[in-house]
């Protein structure tokens, strides 16, 4: 997963993604929309591009938010957890958390936060790893470990970890109705597993799949 803040010399390639496949998520009359960890800017540049909308962003690197400004409407530098973020009230139509909310130390009073800065019946949009992905299941499970790399389910900058039932009471929690939960970037195994997978009744299904794409709305 590709986390929004990390070291400045290496934001070129880390925080371009444009997170195309997450682009069928905004909804379709969302106006203003806020992307909260937004890297260089290359996915909300992305939904301007095919879409007549105002995109903000809030990035805690410096450098990267520069480049994000050359793209976006208005950038603002910070920590959307810890620092003082001037927003304006009632104003969003859509927030999105792009691989973001594994980053918070305490993602709950974020997202509750961040519900005074939506519209009425506002959507949240996020992408969130799935700690039960396949090959992290298999390390931990067959190899005993569970190893902190530099991206992916495990980057060392993850602090929380999901899965489908997790990120359902996350949501709740916050005074959010989740409206769809499905998985993205469907990876294929090998035949074997599939064979296992039949055998516990589609148990492993949510496997294939190393993050969900999540919208929500304000309750």
């Amino acid at each position: 997963m590709a986390p929004p803040y990390r070291d400045q010399k290496e934001f070129t390639g880390y925080y371009n993604f444009d997170r195309k496949e997450l682009i069928k998520y905004i909804p379709e009359g969302a106006k203003r929309i806020l992307d909260i960890g937004c890297g260089a800017g290359s996915f909300g540049e992305l939904i301007k591009c095919r879409k007549s909308v105002e995109v903000w962003g809030v990035e805690k690197v410096a450098e990267v938010a520069h480049e994000a400004r050359r793209k976006l409407d208005r950038v603002i530098v910070g920590n959307i957890e810890s620092d003082d973020v001037e927003l304006p009230l009632n104003y969003y139509d859509c927030v999105v958390f792009n691989d973001v909310i594994e980053h918070l130390v305490d993602p709950w009073s974020t997202l509750k936060r961040i519900k005074r800065h939506l519209v009425n019946k506002g959507t949240v949009i996020a992408s969130i790893p799935n700690v039960r992905y396949w090959d992290n299941v298999k390390r931990l499970v067959l190899s005993k470990e569970w190893n902190y790399t530099e991206a992916g389910i495990l980057d060392k900058g993850h602090l929380r970890f999901f899965t489908i039932k997790g990120i359902e009471k996350l949501f709740a929690q916050c005074g959010l109705e989740l409206i769809s939960v499905e998985g993205i970037n469907r990876r294929e195994f090998t035949w074997r597993f599939k064979l296992l997978n039949l055998l516990l009744n589609h148990f492993l299904d949510d496997t294939h799949f190393p993050q969900f794409a999540c919208v929500a709305r304000d309750i």
